[in-house]
């Protein structure tokens, strides 16, 4: 008989995971507390934007293996529960809050059955899933911890989630192991690596993961600081790099840095709990690559003030990106939308647009103007912030927009933009880390 799965958590992580559990043939139910969140989803509606899931969302519901509810008594038939809650970071401190997966560990205790697998796949501090098993334990339950660690990259979660890199499980026993081998059967037979591990060093591996990204990101972007002082090319110096095979190509793309909701967050909660084992020496250079990353904003700032002066008040600034990332309408922590504030701070004019991203930075900055159009966004502006890599701001044409603006400067934060082609419209372009005409 197949197994059944339950999703607690039904964000971006849960409904991802849910949606594609449901797609290899098990039945899954999708459990969370939010009842506007389970009536969307219910219905086939996703309440954020990732390319291609709304589609394949309402696919799965269609086959009835995929249902949703806000009662946990709905998930007491199933042999395997993934947790998939929120962490986000306390707002007293660095570390993580762990409320919301204490909560429902303490309300799934009460409808488990005997000899399930509960399988933790947020991102949490060390030493979580003892404490869960503890938790258990104290309340009778009879059920085992695992942890099964995401790696999703916001804008490919269906391929990241059925076509991962790798699999990573943190279990107890063997039984726990052979469970999971038949969750991921099909993955496994693509040639998925399948790594096993104890349940600190599983819970250690993302947040290790997303630091040693953060650090490459800012590594590049502490050579931009010094390629901009030195007069030189922070793009001829990434891809110089780039070709050691100790180093790689991949994101050492000079920018204003990284947001969203995992990797600042996730860098700060690491450092918290460092702190609490007594090795917080270990992770004293993150505390660097954090400062980085946020200098990294106010370095474009600086640039602005650099061209239209220290007194910004009046002064109108267009934003093209919202989001932290593209093919995403995530906000938090968003680079983009930090360096918009401020400058409106600062008494400048800001409008800012994304393609998909409006509603959700209008409800973090309602003080911010914002446009649906990319053309309405510069009409008479003095500044152009390129800060979001969409695929639609590399395709525009210059020349066009050269007629609406009152001063055609142009500075691309994402250094992705082609410099001849603009420049050869007419405008000014800086980019971040280069010798700028």
């Amino acid at each position: 008989m197949k197994l059944r799965l339950s999703v607690i958590g039904t964000g971006y992580l849960g409904v991802t995971h849910a949606a594609c559990m449901s797609s290899l043939g098990f039945e899954v139910v999708g459990v969370d507390n939010d009842e506007s969140k389970i009536a969307k989803l219910k219905s086939g509606t996703l309440p954020f934007y990732e390319p291609g899931l709304e589609i394949f969302l309402r696919d799965q519901l269609a086959t009835g293996r995929l249902t949703f509810s806000t009662q946990y008594s709905a998930l007491s038939e199933a042999d395997v529960h993934f947790l998939c809650v929120g962490t986000p970071q306390m707002e007293s401190s660095l570390a993580a809050d762990m409320r919301f997966v204490e909560s429902a560990i303490k309300e799934l205790a009460n409808f488990v059955k005997a000899g399930a697998l509960i399988v933790g796949k947020s991102t949490v501090p060390v030493g979580t899933a003892q404490k869960l098993q503890t938790l258990l334990a104290s309340s009778a339950c009879e059920a085992e911890i695992a942890w099964n660690p995401e790696f999703l990259r916001e804008g490919f979660a269906i391929e990241d989630t059925l076509r991962p890199t790798r699999l990573v499980v943190g279990v107890t026993s063997d039984r726990a192991e052979q469970i999971l081998r038949e969750v991921y059967a099909q993955l496994l037979e693509i040639g998925t690596p399948w790594i096993r591990a104890d349940l600190p060093t599983s819970e250690l591996v993302k947040v290790a993961a997303n630091s040693f990204l953060a650090t490459k990101i800012s590594f590049i972007n502490a050579m931009a600081e010094v390629c901009e002082a030195a007069g030189g090319d922070v793009t001829v110096l990434a891809n110089a790099i780039g070709y050691d095979p100790r180093i790689g190509h991949k994101f050492l793309q000079a920018g204003i840095g990284f947001g969203g909701g995992c990797l600042p967050k996730d860098i700060r909660a690491f450092m918290a709990r460092a702190h609490e084992l007594g090795a917080n020496q270990a992770l004293e250079f993150l505390r660097e690559i954090d400062a980085i990353n946020l200098r990294a904003r106010q370095r474009v700032i600086d640039v602005v003030r650099n061209f239209l002066g220290e007194e910004l008040k009046g002064r109108h600034i267009s934003i093209l990106g919202a989001a932290f990332k593209p093919e995403s309408d995530d906000v938090r922590d968003s680079p983009a939308l930090d360096i918009a504030a401020q400058l409106h701070a600062a008494g400048a004019v800001v409008k800012v647009h994304d393609p998909k991203a409006i509603a959700n930075a209008q409800a973090r900055f309602p003080n911010l103007e914002f446009s649906n159009a990319v053309a309405d966004c510069l009409l008479e502006s003095d500044c152009v912030l390129h800060l979001t890599e969409w695929r639609e701001y590399r395709e525009l044409d210059p020349g066009e927009l050269l007629k609406l603006v009152r001063n055609p400067l142009i500075i691309d934060g994402r250094n992705c933009l082609d410099s001849k082609l603009w420049q050869e419209a007419g405008w000014k372009l800086h980019a971040l880390g280069r010798t700028n005409p």
